[in-house]
């Protein structure tokens, strides 16, 4: 009977094996083989008679079956029988000669069977294989392949077979015609020969050591004349290689004298497939082993062959290999294997072909040449010793080859060659100068990277690549050192090893420090014996030049001190104390610094130059002789170094001083000059400017255009007049239209010069300048061509000082041409963007303040043409855009500009009669907003141009100069306030500023000023802006009286900039502004607002807010408001279009816009007394409009704008009826002081809730539940108002209420409150309610009883027990929510009660919930289960056996539903099974039930299950049939995740039951299950019905 069992297992599972799932498929083998693994010859047996019986299995599954057989005897083979294994045997050959043709899987699984059987039956498989070997007769391929395998899974079992294997294949390899069979052929003599080699290399070890290599070479040589012959010249190239592949282990099993016969032949044949295959790796690899064995057998013939090899290999290694490609890369290492082979038999001959290819200039052949090199000098080096002078030697023209690749490939070479000892040759030099110089290649010159399989990339670039390996042979290479030191010194000199500096002193650094360790002896350097050596002085000088820049070309200053700081012995023997003080020190000034903060000290070289040129000017000054003077000049001219910007002004500086003394001569000079070949580009005087470019005669232009601005400047100013136009001036326009900016700095600063000159002189005013106009245009051009972005160079600032210099110079220009340069220089200097801080930020702050400065000069020489109000005017109105530009920058320049013109037009009023300042209001306007600009530095220009302004009116209304206005002298005291950085002093002060201007301002420019702030409020700058608020308000506090007529005008300006103007400050200063204008106007502003159309604008609301500000006015409005939204019906009920459709609700207008206009004067603040007065009204009427709102429907008119979407002036509130309710709700709430229940329900999301009919009811408790935590004392009248709405004829009403009324029952307040009575008895009246909403929220009341009043459940208990169980069994929906919200209540009550109470319902309550624990619905599974643990947790310590019983039947639903899909279900099984484990009296399985079922921790439901099936079979082994039965149960569970726990529940079962357990369990039973659970929809279900099958060979 056992024996069937174990056959039926077995078949189920073989009946299986077609699953087409693999991973199904993989688990039934892998419960074949737990069937092998117990009864391994039952398995066997049984899958070889299935294979017998379905013989037309698709190949696939039997090829799974043969794996799974596989397996099995990969362990289990020793315990079989003979007779078996002849079987298996036979069945194997069968089945791997059934087809004849190749199915890869199949046959190589049957070829697995045979392999594993063949390791403890060796004599059988082969005696069976070999009797497959019929003489005469192809084999069958699978029968080739599994001799192959074979030979090198067990090779001293069927070496000794192999000539009988040989002797039955070879007659017929003649036979073989399809490649197929071929390639079949070629690798089983393949794996023969590496099986022959691998034995006779282990002779000791072999069962016959008597066997030799002359058992094997006739046989072999046969087949090799076949495969060489014939096979090798097939067009086929996958059996060409499958040929080349067998030939190499071959080659070495040939007979010695066969192998130098046929190597003539051979070598050529291989080489061959080179060019008939792209893929030659297996070429490569078997010409490898053919020439080991040539050379092992001391072949001569390879001589003959070698040049073709050479020359075939060289041709494999210079193909550029891609390193996405494996095999092209391990092509490329054996063919190098190849050359090494060659390279220990005939390193003269591989020399002589390999070094004249590093002459060629083809960029391959000379890299793939100097790979074979840097190999054969690695791994032949023996070979190579004698001939390393040659291989230097031969390095000559490499060395010179500028592609980067053969750089790469050098730098290799030279690498490998300093490991072995070439570098210490002569001529090693030359290969350590050759990398010197690839490590001072520019890093910006290396070539870019071509493409995706370039090598070029930055870290593999020449540079990089030789700065490493002159570093790791400096410091690795231990033979080096002698050679390195201190021959590396000589390259620190030469300009050319500038870039490799870094690298260079690294290496010196290092080589230095291992001499200093090995005595002061070695480290000494001998100059007199290393002539090539620069001296010790140009070292340091070197060294110290290059410190002087740390951070260049890699930081090589850095390291250049490091090295003189070790290098000091070797300089000078008393340097070293000092050294050893004063280098640390620099060096850790350079550490606390970076490349961007260290400060360079440029200035030495240029002030040494031009203190020269002084000298020499000086000197000339002095002398008498005008021809000494002239020649000097003129060889300073000719001998100056023009492209030194330090000599050119040196030179300048010269001419200026000698012409102080000689101004005709030095003017000639320069004229002679101008006119010499020198200045048209030709061959000069003495060769000096030969061949020069165009950019060197610039520099030549630019140094004369200097000279002659310093000659003007310098030379008498009276002398200076007569010249200036026609010897100075002339020559230097004729270079204004140069493009060069040097030239063009040169000439702007000699033309500044000049006009300084001129306007100096005290002949000035009667002096005409006919070419001042010309000459302001020309300066305007290049103000005009300067950038915007940058301040680099002073030409604005000269040209602007030579306008500056030239306004009061005759004849005077037009209005409209100073205009055009007021505007020019304004935005040349206005535009400019701020300078980024970097290390010249001190120098680049200089010239921008010297700019500033030339242009406030401008301005302010051409005010002081027209100093009258209309001028000042004008210049503001210039400056006007500039002081209301976005840009911070802008504005603050103008602000300065401004203030500095003010000051002058001040400080020089001349009044002579009292006239209006006509213009104060505007001006005032616009400066004063500025008071508070972002930045602080304008906010002070700001109000100095107002303190200016308002003393200018004080001086046109006849004040003196000197006299002090108090109130104006307040406006210094305030600066201090607008740099606060408290944004509150900084408005206060604006709107003491207000004050101040209110207190001062004439009334006829009061509006101007007002309309002037107005505009302002739209200021980019939102400080700004507010501050013009600011002083709005304050003006019209101050003045509003004066403001009566005017008033209509301000309004209607305020709204139209409301509209206009967006900003968070603009709306709550208009309010002010409106509430101050309102208190005279009140009942006019409140009528315009209560026929406002919905949605409310959003200045509608704004002053909605804006009268709620008063408390009385607020409570009156809030009475008037309640009562006409309780005035009409919520809603109609419209018809429905179709019949049968429930009919839509639409909301009522009246009701609707009260409710808006609440939730507006609600919105402030001070409306809350009033909301306090009227709390309990407000709070039930609202809370019943949002219940009955729910889902009503706005009016169509209504729905059109919101579907069109809200414009930019309409309030962004939700105009939706319910949402408008919600929201208002919670600003009662705030408003009255329960900003805690508000806060609360946003926390809880109770809002969103209240909103919709899902989610409305847990809205309300959440309301309740706030409520009662945060403010309980309101409940008390909040209760008697919702008293008498309980029997609302709106049923959603009703529902509110209770859901209030049972959420209140959850806290302790109503205890406290004493109103825990009346609430009960409120339920209690409801218990019959037709609505079951009702009637379920009434059951959750009494339910949080347990939570609110714990102590008062005991009191009612047996009420609350009759309640519950009659909801158990409410109506007759087998999903009544009643039932399920019974049960969470019974659940909460059940450890409250008396146990007297309990128990005579405890049983019922059991058996009533248990069919829940299948329902279709989670929350029913989840509550029935959760309260099955409840039951079990009451029943601690006294659980009767009755109930006992409920437990154990319970026991295998909960285990099987803690993979239910749910994961509340899930959580519920864990806390009843943790519940239900004290019941059990079984210790472990209760810690077992705590190790794994802790909440949060993650469950191993495998592990788990299997630790409880263990404890429980146990403990309770006669349990084992019934939790069977349920398991079967469950096997038909609709969800897929139990229905794949119950098989391996059952597994695990099964797995630890005893075989006296065996009666209780219905095999057939199971395995019919089972099979029906094979077939079933999900893998995973069909994965675990297999496993368990493997498990019941316990009990079969």
């Amino acid at each position: 009977m056992t024996e069937s069992y174990m056959k039926k297992l077995s078949s189920t599972l073989l009946d299986a094996i077609t699953d087409k799932d693999p991973l199904v498929q993989e688990q039934v083998c892998s419960a074949l083989c737990s069937l092998g693994e117990v009864r391994p010859v039952e398995m066997l047996r049984t899958c070889e008679e299935y294979l017998r019986q379905h013989d037309k299995l698709a190949h696939p599954y039997r090829a799974a079956v043969l794996r799974a057989m596989e397996r099995v005897l990969s362990s289990r083979a020793s315990e079989l029988d003979k007779d078996t294994a002849s079987t298996i045997i036979l069945l194997a050959s069968s089945e791997m000669t059934r087809m004849k043709d190749l199915v890869g899987d199949w046959q190589q699984a049957v070829s697995g069977v045979l392999v594993a059987l063949g390791r403890q039956f060796i004599s059988k498989v082969m005696e069976e294989l070999l009797h497959r070997l019929q003489p005469g007769a192809l084999p069958h391929c699978a029968v080739l392949h599994t001799l192959a395998s074979l030979s090198v899974a067990n090779a001293f079992g069927v070496v000794p077979f192999l000539p009988s294997i040989l002797s039955s294949l070879l007659p017929v390899l003649g036979m073989a015609k399809q490649d197929t069979v071929r390639m079949a052929f070629c690798s089983a003599l393949q794996r023969f020969s590496e099986g022959a080699l691998e034995y006779l290399a282990n002779l000791d070890r072999a069962p016959d050591p008597t066997v030799r290599k002359d058992a094997f070479t006739t046989d072999i040589f046969s087949a090799y004349d076949v495969l060489f012959h014939h096979w090798l010249q097939s067009r086929e190239a996958k059996l060409r290689l499958a040929v080349v592949e067998a030939l190499g282990p071959m080659s070495h099993l040939l007979p010695s004298e066969r192998l130098e016969e046929q190597l003539p032949k051979l070598l050529p044949g291989i080489l061959a497939l080179y060019k008939k295959h792209s893929e030659t790796f297996y070429v490569s690899k078997s010409l490898g082993q053919i020439l080991e064995a040539a050379v092992s057998v001391g072949s001569r013939t390879l001589d003959t062959q070698l040049d073709a090899l050479l020359a075939a290999l060289h041709s494999q290694i210079c193909v550029p290999v891609e390193s996405s490609s494996p095999l092209a890369m391990s092509n490329q290492k054996e063919a190098l294997r190849c050359f090494t082979v060659l390279a220990c038999n005939s390193p003269d001959r591989l020399l002589a072909f390999l070094l004249p290819r590093l002459d060629t200039n083809n960029e391959r052949t000379r890299v793939g040449t100097l790979q074979v090199v840097r190999h054969v000098i690695n791994s032949a080096a023996a070979q190579m010793e004698d001939k390393k002078p040659f291989i230097l030697s031969s390095m000559r023209l490499p060395l010179l080859d500028t592609n980067s690749k053969v750089k790469r490939a050098v730098v290799q070479v030279i690498s490998a060659m300093a490991h072995h000892g070439y570098l210490e040759q002569p001529g090693g030099e030359a290969m350590i100068e050759y990398i010197v110089q690839q490590c001072a290649l520019p890093p910006e010159q290396e070539p870019e990277k071509p493409g995706p399989s370039s090598k070029d990339s930055k870290a593999d670039s020449v540079r990089a690549i030789s700065v490493r390996t002159l570093y790791l042979v400096s410091t690795t290479v231990d033979r080096m050192n002698h050679v390195l030191w201190p021959y590396l010194l000589q390259f620190l000199i030469p300009v050319r090893f500038t870039g490799a500096l870094t690298p260079l002193c690294r290496s010196l650094m290092h080589l230095a420090q291992k001499r200093q360790e090995a005595g002061a002896d070695t480290f000494l350097i001998q100059y007199d014996t290393h002539a090539s050596l620069p001296s010790p002085y140009a070292v340091t000088a070197r060294l110290l030049v290059v410190s002087s820049s740390p951070y260049l070309g890699d930081g090589r200053g850095v390291v250049a001190l490091r090295l003189l700081s070790v290098l000091h012995p070797n300089i000078h023997p008393l340097l070293g104390q000092h050294w050893e003080t004063t280098v640390p020190l620099l060096l850790g000034y350079l550490d606390e610094h970076m490349e961007e903060t260290l400060p360079q000290e440029e200035w030495e070289e240029r002030l040494l130059m031009n203190f020269l040129y002084k000298c020499i000017g000086t000197t000339l000054g002095a002398a008498s002789s005008k021809e000494v003077v002239r020649k000097h000049l003129q060889e300073l001219l000719e001998t100056a170094r023009y492209q030194e910007e330090a000599e050119r002004e040196g030179l300048a500086c010269c001419f200026g001083i000698c012409a102080i003394s000689h101004l005709e001569d030095t003017l000639a000079q320069l004229e002679d000059f101008v006119r010499s070949e020198v200045f048209r580009k030709s061959i000069g005087i003495l060769n000096i400017f030969k061949d020069r470019s165009e950019n060197e005669v610039e520099k030549v232009k630019s140094a004369l255009i200097l000279c002659y601005g310093h000659v003007a400047a310098r030379a008498p100013c009276e002398l200076v007049l007569a010249k200036v136009e026609s010897d100075i001036l002339r020559n230097v326009f004729q270079h204004f239209n140069t493009k060069d900016p040097a030239l063009k700095l040169c000439l702007v600063q000699s033309v500044c010069m000049i006009s300084h000159a001129i306007c100096s002189s005290t002949q000035a005013g009667s002096f005409h300048f006919s070419r001042k106009a010309e000459l302001v245009a020309q300066m305007m051009e290049f103000i005009r061509a300067e950038p915007l972005d940058s301040l680099r160079t002073p030409i604005r600032k000269k040209a602007m000082l030579t306008c500056t210099y030239l306004v009061s110079v005759e004849p005077a220009l037009d209005k409209q041409a100073w205009a055009d340069v007021i505007r020019g220089c304004l935005h040349s200097v206005m535009a400019l963007l701020p300078e980024p801080k970097g290390e010249d930020g001190g120098c680049q702050e200089s010239l921008y303040l010297d700019t500033l400065h030339a242009l406030e000069d401008l301005l302010t020489s051409l005010l002081q043409q027209n100093m009258t109000p209309q001028g000042l005017q004008m210049m503001i109105e210039h400056l006007s855009p500039w002081i209301k530009s976005p840009r911070g920058h802008e504005r603050a320049r103008a602000l300065g500009v401004s203030a500095h013109l003010l000051r002058y037009f001040l400080e020089h009023l001349r009044v002579s009669a009292l006239v209006p300042f006509h213009n104060l209001g505007l001006l005032v306007g616009l400066f004063s907003p500025r008071c508070a600009d972002l930045w602080p530095a304008t906010r002070q220009e700001a109000m100095d141009c107002v303190h200016s302004l308002l003393y200018l009116q004080l001086g046109y209304e006849g004040f003196s100069q000197d006299y002090r206005d108090d109130v104006v002298e307040r406006l210094l005291s305030l600066k201090d306030g607008l740099v606060h950085p408290d944004p509150a002093i900084l408005f206060h002060t604006c709107h003491s500023v207000g004050q101040i201007i209110a207190r001062r301002l004439p009334p006829d420019q009061l509006i101007s000023l007002l309309l002037t702030m107005f505009e302002g409020l739209g200021d980019h700058d939102q400080n700004c802006s507010r501050a013009a608020t600011v002083m709005i308000n304050c003006l019209l506090q101050e003045r509003g009286g004066a403001l009566q007529e005017k008033v209509p005008e301000i309004v209607s300006v305020l709204r139209s900039k409301l509209q206009e103007v967006q900003g968070e400050h603009i709306l709550p200063a208009a309010q002010h502004s409106i509430y101050l204008l309102a208190t005279q106007h009140c009942a006019a502003v409140v009528s315009s607002l209560l026929g406002s159309p919905l949605p409310l604008d959003s200045h509608t609301c704004m002053l909605w807010r804006a009268l709620a500000a008063e408390p009385h006015l607020a409570t009156q409005v809030l009475g008037l408001l309640l009562e006409m939204m309780n005035r009409d019906v919520p809603f109609k009920e419209s018809r429905a279009f179709l019949l049968g459709r429930t009919p839509d609700r639409v909301a009522t207008l009246l009701p609707l816009s009260a409710s808006c206009a609440l939730f507006e004067v609600m919105s402030t603040p001070a409306v809350g007394p009033a909301v306090l007065e009227l709390y309990p009204q407000l709070f039930v009427a609202l809370l019943l409009r949002v219940s009955c709102t729910v889902g009503v429907q706005l009016p169509r008119n209504l729905q059109a704008l919101e579907r069109r979407g809200a414009s930019p002036a309409l309030a962004t509130r939700n105009l939706e009826p319910c949402s408008s309710a919600v929201d208002t709700l919670r600003a009662v709430l705030l408003r009255s002081g329960s900003e805690d229940v508000a806060q609360r329900m946003d926390q809880e999301g109770g809002w969103e809730l209240l909103r919709t009919s899902a989610g409305h009811e847990e809205g309300a408790t959440r309301l309740a539940r706030a409520m009662a935590e945060h403010a309980g004392p309101r409940l008390p009248l909040v209760l008697k108002a919702l008293a008498c709405t309980q029997s609302s004829v709106y049923e959603v009403q009703r529902v509110t209420t209770t859901a209030f009324l049972a959420e209140l029952l959850n806290s302790n307040v109503a205890n406290d409150l004493m109103l825990l009575d009346s609430l009960l008895e409120s339920l209690a009246a409801r218990q019959k309610d037709t609505c079951a909403s009702v009637r379920r929220l009434v059951l959750r009341g009494l339910a949080n009883l347990a939570s609110g009043s714990p102590d008062k459940v005991r009191a009612h208990g047996p009420q609350l027990l009759t309640a519950m169980i009659g909801g158990l069994d409410d109506g007759d929906n087998p999903h009544s929510p009643v039932a399920l919200e019974a049960m969470v209540g019974l659940a909460q009550l059940l450890h409250l009660m008396e146990t007297w109470d309990l128990r005579s319902g405890l049983l019922h309550v059991a058996i009533r919930i248990r069919p829940f624990f299948d329902s279709e619905k989670t929350e029913f599974r989840t509550a029935s289960i959760r309260l099955f643990g409840h039951l079990n947790k009451v029943c601690h310590g006294d659980c009767e056996d009755i109930f006992l019983d409920q437990v154990m039947g319970g026991m295998a639903p909960l285990l099987l539903h803690l993979q239910d899909p749910q994961t509340t279900v899930a959580s519920a099984c864990r806390f009843a099974l943790l519940m239900c484990g004290p019941n059990l009296a079984c210790e472990e399985l209760s810690a077992a039930f705590q190790k794994h079922l802790q909440e949060g921790r993650a469950l191993h439901f495998g592990e788990f299950l299997n630790t409880t099936c263990k404890h429980l079979m146990q403990h309770f082994p006669d349990l084992l049939g019934r939790l069977l039965s349920t398991c079967l149960f469950y096997c038909k569970s609709s969800w897929e995740g139990v229905r794949a726990a119950a098989p391996l529940l059952t597994g695990f079962l099964v797995l630890h039951a005893e075989p006296r357990q065996q009666p209780q369990v219905d095999l057939d039973q199971l395995i019919s299950a089972f099979q029906i659970l094979l077939k079933d929809p999900a893998p995973e279900v069909r994965t675990r019905a297999a496993e368990a099958l493997g498990r019941l060979v316990k009990l079969a």
